[in-house]
């Protein structure tokens, strides 16, 4: 099938969802935000009020502004979630750095002795030598201009400009359980297992919050393990979707009181969903009377 859809101009775009079935408010202000805000990014949220399995109809008194607000609670909450993933982040690349180096030595991301699977111990230790080569940053061009071997810096050095999601392959990938398990007890999980999970799963909603990709009402491939016995103050799980966001937030909660145990990102996510009273909480995968559980106290 060929496309031979055309584009439109704004009143053009109001005018096909009008006969959609869409209302405005003020279509003047709607121009106004289409204008830098393109169409189709707004069409994510616009499917929300659309009849399942129609052809884009919309429900009635479905409103354009209200897919417009969605987006800027979807903006707000992928802020909030950022400075949560990145204080993890910067957390679990200083204790792989400082936990493995101590075991395994300055170098031990180019030893394959140490490595579960060897196509991933090539592929990382490729892409680590390719991060390096285009860095910027003054601590690896100097090391480059003073050291001629090995060919690569010390991991102290070399894992603060790798990306956080190699940085997860990594630590996924090496073969001493009994290390990852010691680094896992340091952010207060039981097994080094649940660490990965969660890890990968910060990854995958990081790589959507850095191309602005909603995040509210997504599916999430990467799945955190939410149930074990964890020592500090835990949800109960049994209602939870871990393929939605409550999950992935509380496991940032979690880490964040263990990290800074004087954080405010809980408040933080209170205060937002309280401002934005008509968000449906069910579609971010929140359970009945999850504020009154007491790790949310």
């Amino acid at each position: 099938m060929n496309y031979t859809k055309q584009p439109l101009d704004y009143p053009q775009i109001i005018t096909q969802l009008k006969s959609r079935g869409l209302l405005f408010r003020n279509e003047t202000l709607v121009i106004q935000q289409l204008q830098i805000i393109s169409y189709f990014r707004i069409a994510n949220y616009l499917k929300t009020f659309e009849v399942v399995g129609s052809n884009h109809v919309y429900v009635p008194n479905s409103y354009f502004e209200d897919a417009l607000q969605l987006y800027y609670f979807d903006k707000e909450l992928r802020h909030i979630l950022f400075g949560a993933i990145q204080s993890i982040e910067i957390a679990f690349r200083s204790k792989v750095i400082h936990h493995v180096a101590l075991a395994h030595g300055a170098f031990w991301f180019t030893d394959s002795s140490i490595a579960v699977r060897q196509n991933c111990f090539r592929e990382n230790l490729d892409q680590i030598k390719k991060e390096l080569k285009r860095s910027k940053e003054e601590f690896i061009q100097e090391h480059f201009q003073k050291y001629t071997s090995p060919d690569v810096p010390p991991v102290w050095k070399t894992l603060e400009i790798t990306s956080f999601g190699l940085l997860s392959k990594l630590f996924c990938n090496i073969d001493d359980n009994r290390l990852k398990k010691k680094i896992a007890r340091d952010f207060n999980l039981p097994q080094h297992l649940c660490l990965e999970s969660w890890i990968k799963s910060f990854v995958a909603l990081r790589n959507c919050i850095a191309h602005h990709a909603r995040v509210w009402n997504r599916r999430y491939p990467q799945q955190p393990q939410i149930s074990g016995n964890f020592r500090g103050l835990w949800i109960n799980t049994s209602h939870v979707r871990t393929n939605k966001l409550y999950a992935i937030i509380c496991c940032l909660a979690y880490m964040q009181d263990n990290i800074h145990p004087q954080n405010t990102f809980k408040q933080q996510i209170k205060d937002l969903l309280s401002r934005y009273g008509n968000v449906n909480l069910h579609q971010m995968g929140f359970p009945r009377n999850w504020q009154n559980e007491p790790f949310w106290i």
